[in-house]
């Protein structure tokens, strides 16, 4: 087994999230077969019960562990499953710990940090770095190499255990087994433009005060940076130049394997792990995929023409809390060949209360709204802003926007639906109001009210498809079943599915045991004394964000981005073995070139068999 283990210095949110996932995407590209692991030094027993707005998004994996978003970023670059194991937090450890003492299993010696702490956290390490990963033919296999990203910042108290633990794991797997990468900032004085290397250089002093000295060293600059700071890194931190790379920012995080790439980054990996036997020979479609891909991205953002989405949330003054909503969006703009334009729109903006308190920003709120060609409406939980949602939602249906709902989005489509269509007044979320007279969304089951931490229904699970003709199955390749992540605790009331499917809200996706409601598609319904059809109104309780990748986007998401987009009809009415992702790309857009030709995407049905359950080599 080969460690690459990532540290950052100078400051968090350096980028160790993106350039981890990137390591690994490169070495994926080059025949290995890799894996990775989180470490988060805080005391949470995982991210289920953080905030969105202090902390980013919580990302929800197939055994439903809810984890730090770089999981979900390590997910989509590298294209691998992982499990709860591959994050790893100081609860965890401390509860893992704590449970072993009970037991007695320690037989009476004084529990210390070292060594039953970093004993533990190593042999956390090189267990999970064993769990097989999915081979490009769907067969599983033990990983070649272990990319670690140490959270936080070295030096950091929290973190010094981890850190010991690792400078031990380093010396018992010897150094041709384990390489260190530092993440460090290069700050540009805006006064005279000078770009300034103190604080990497005491940086890298800090990480090998605690017994790690960098292999790699990555320089994070806003800019291209001038050659004279390699040479001057070169003496100060005693890193050889070839393994001094530079990553100024990018117009999008998927350049930085490029950017990567083009450092000879492989080249420097297999000659400290002696990596050479195990890469694949060279195969120029698999190792310019991130090339490719690149340049499609920049060709869209020059040239392609816009499509501008509604994001309605709880969350938005924390872009992160959404970022695998932003990155799903993203890419089924990328495969509809649309340059996306998000507006970030505050639910609690739309209600009527908040225009009493601020018209102007109500007034903005909405015009921003009406401005948009689709709107999505993401999950969350609590009462505030839900009246915004269901605005929004009323004003999607009527207008006959493009809309799209996730999780409680999906939740208050339904409640719209049965105050405005079905007429009953007082129809609610339980969750929202537990005295409502019609609460058409209600607590499942098995919700353990008494903990917040992992009570919900979490993790991949299988949705039974209508056999009626629906978008949505048409999305998914004509799928019997699908597969998707879940992360809630209510569902819609099974008493009033008779009403609302008469009225023509149809439930074309159903878990299966056929009682609980995944899928919503809106049929033909009643509007001011007509019946009228909607082009795209598709609700779903799970989270399709969770499984998107960038050359494998998610069906839901394709379909709001082809209806707002003005392709969605032309799309549906192809047979369904011409109806492809390639096809797409060939609507209302000029031919391809040569490079496109070369990176046109599979069809949805392999795609969608892939996605959801299957092997793929993904982006090798």
């Amino acid at each position: 087994m080969k460690y690459v283990l990532v540290t950052g210095g100078v400051i968090s949110g350096v980028g160790k999230g993106v350039i981890s996932s990137s390591i690994g995407a490169l070495l994926r590209a080059s025949g290995l077969r890799v894996t990775a692991i989180k470490i988060d030094p805080y005391l949470n027993i995982d991210a289920g019960t953080f905030s969105p707005l202090e902390h980013g998004e919580v990302f929800v994996l197939d055994d439903g562990g809810e984890v730090d978003l770089d999981l979900g970023n390590y997910e989509r670059f590298m294209d691998v499953d992982l499990t709860r194991e591959n994050n790893i937090t100081s609860g965890k450890i401390n509860q893992t710990i704590t449970e072993k003492e009970r037991r007695g299993d320690y037989l009476g010696k004084t529990v210390q940090v070292v060594p039953h702490m970093t004993n533990l956290i190593q042999e956390w390490i090189q267990r999970v770095a064993q769990i097989p990963v999915r081979d490009a033919d769907g067969s599983l296999h033990k990983p070649d190499v272990c990319v670690i990203e140490l959270g936080g910042t070295v030096g950091d108290i929290e973190s010094m255990a981890f850190a010991e633990a690792l400078r031990q794991l380093h010396f018992r797997v010897k150094k041709e087994n384990f390489v260190v990468v530092h993440v460090s900032l290069v700050l540009r004085v805006t006064a005279n433009g000078e770009d300034k290397t103190k604080p990497t250089q005491a940086s890298v002093r800090q990480l090998r005060s605690v017994g790690l000295l960098p292999d790699l060293l990555f320089c994070r600059s806003q800019n291209r940076l001038d050659e004279s700071i390699r040479e001057k890194l070169v003496w100060s931190c005693d890193v050889e130049s070839k393994n001094i790379i530079y990553v100024e920012d990018c117009p999008s995080i998927y350049f930085v394997p490029r950017l990567l790439q083009q450092q000879d980054l492989v080249g420097s990996l297999s000659r400290l792990l002696d990596l050479g036997s195990r890469l694949r020979p060279r195969n120029d479609a698999n190792q310019d995929r991130w090339t490719d891909l690149a340049e499609k991205i920049t060709r869209i953002e020059t040239q392609g023409k816009t499509v501008r989405i509604a994001l309605v949330g709880k969350y938005t003054k924390c872009k992160d809390s959404y970022l695998s909503v932003h990155e799903s969006l993203t890419h089924a703009a990328w495969l509809c060949r649309r340059k996306l334009i998000v507006e970030y729109i505050d639910a609690t903006e739309l209600e009527e209360e908040f225009k009493k308190a601020e018209p102007a920003k109500y007034h903005a709120a909405w015009k921003r709204y009406s401005e948009s060609d689709g709107v999505i409406v993401p999950g969350g939980f609590g009462t505030r802003g839900i009246e915004g949602k269901i605005a929004a939602i009323s004003e999607a249906r009527k207008r006959r926007k493009p809309f799209l709902g996730i999780c409680l989005g999906y939740q208050c489509a339904v409640i719209e639906f049965a105050r405005n269509v079905l007429q009953l007044e007082g129809a609610n979320s339980f969750e929202i109001n537990p005295q409502s007279p019609h609460p058409v969304i209600i607590e499942m089951p098995e919700h353990n009210t008494g903990f917040y931490g992992g009570t919900m229904r979490l993790g991949k699970r299988t949705t039974v498809m209508s056999r009626d003709n629906s978008i949505i199955r048409k999305l998914y390749g004509d799928a019997d079943t699908v597969e998707e992540r879940h992360r809630h605790r209510y569902e819609v009331n099974p008493a009033y599915i008779d009403q609302l499917d008469k009225a023509g809200m149809r439930f074309v996706g159903r878990d299966d045991t056929g009682k609980r409601m995944e899928i919503m598609e809106l049929d033909k319904f009643f509007l001011d004394g007509t019946t009228v059809s909607h082009p795209y109104f598709v609700g779903v309780q799970f989270h399709p964000e969770y499984l998107s990748r960038p050359l494998k986007p998610s069906p839901p998401y394709v379909g709001l981005l082809l209806a707002a987009s003005g392709k969605l009809d032309d799309f549906l009415k192809q047979s369904p073995e011409m109806r492809t992702v390639s096809s797409i790309c060939e609507m209302d857009s000029p031919p391809l070139t040569d490079d496109e030709e070369a990176f046109k995407m599979e069809p949805i049905p392999d795609n969608v068999a892939r996605m959801h359950g299957g092997g793929d080599a993904g982006l090798n």
